[in-house]
């Protein structure tokens, strides 16, 4: 295997064995263990897409209004692939933390939360075109949830946090994120406006649910109406088309047909928009040299 990877949901200082889902681990975690409520006083969680889906739901808000109030960016590689976390209190405490009581989001905590203290990998072989899972085990001193007499394998624990669910919503766009990754300068960085595409298709789906109903969309990409009704209302069938754009856009992959010469067409429109522009531009500037003109006549004539 290549040394590329992926690390969802936990960044670990070390580089750790990859273990299989048969592999068995010893951990429990429960209300009254000693460390309980530890992690979320340390918190660096990382959003993958459904992650923000569930949240602002759960929350009441649009994803535009989470972003903005529960979120930070960073940056996921050297080209400036935009990422978020989940934003803190200034001493590192989640935000969602509900006390004494425990997460106050558990039912939709994200997917970072749900495999702790298990981290999902994605490790493409040289040569393979899709990336295989594999998983490790974090170690952390303030757990104790390691101490705790029970065994139970990645995949009983995977189905006990119900992680397959936020993996099946999520395990396209990581693809997205490691075939990013592992091209690196062949593909070469991408345009600040797909970066802005990558951003808006990734995190914030209500923003990009008025950009897919727009006119101008409509008129660029062949999709059915019944698409149009579905992602109306439908948060996972868009972002699910989210990750089929999000291929075209970054890498060619011409799963959406375009209308034919749409792409010319828009061209030449938005020529025609600059042409507009630059000759109010001119005029605008030759108005101000003619004002100024007239007002140094007017005083230079007073002076007389």
């Amino acid at each position: 295997m290549t040394d590329t990877k992926f690390d969802i949901p936990f960044k670990s200082p070390n580089i750790p064995a990859a273990l299989t889902a048969d592999a068995t681990i010893r951990f429990r975690c429960y209300k009254g263990i000693s460390c309980f409520n530890a992690c979320c006083k340390q918190a660096d969680v990382t959003l993958a897409p459904y992650d923000i889906l569930r949240l602002k739901r759960r929350l009441g808000m649009t994803s535009s209004d989470f972003i903005r109030d529960y979120t930070v960016p960073f940056q996921m590689d050297g080209d400036g692939l935009p990422g978020i976390k989940l934003k803190t209190h200034d001493n590192g405490t989640c935000l969602q933390l509900n006390g004494d009581a425990g997460c106050g989001v558990y039912e939709d905590r994200p997917t970072v939360c749900r495999y702790y203290p298990v981290a999902l990998l994605a490790l493409r072989e040289k040569g393979a075109s899709e990336s295989k899972e594999r998983y490790s085990l974090v170690k952390e001193e303030h757990c104790k949830g390691h101490e705790e007499d029970r065994e139970i394998s990645i995949a009983d624990y995977r189905a006990e946090q119900r992680c397959e669910e936020y993996d099946e919503h999520n395990r396209e766009w990581y693809q997205l994120v490691l075939k990013k990754k592992s091209a690196g300068p062949t593909v070469g960085k991408p345009p600040q406006a797909s970066l802005q595409l990558f951003f808006m298709a990734s995190y914030d789906i209500d923003t990009f649910r008025r950009f897919v109903l727009s006119d101008n969309f409509r008129r660029t990409y062949v999709l059915p109406e019944g698409f149009y009704h579905e992602v109306e209302t439908d948060d996972e069938a868009l972002l699910a088309f989210a990750y089929k754009f999000l291929g075209q856009v970054l890498f060619g992959e011409r799963t959406i047909e375009e209308v034919a010469n749409a792409w010319d067409e828009r061209v030449a429109q938005r020529k025609e928009v600059w042409d507009e522009r630059r000759q109010a531009e001119v005029e605008r500037r030759l108005a101000d040299e003619d004002k100024k003109y007239h007002d140094g006549g007017n005083a230079y004539c007073g002076d007389n």
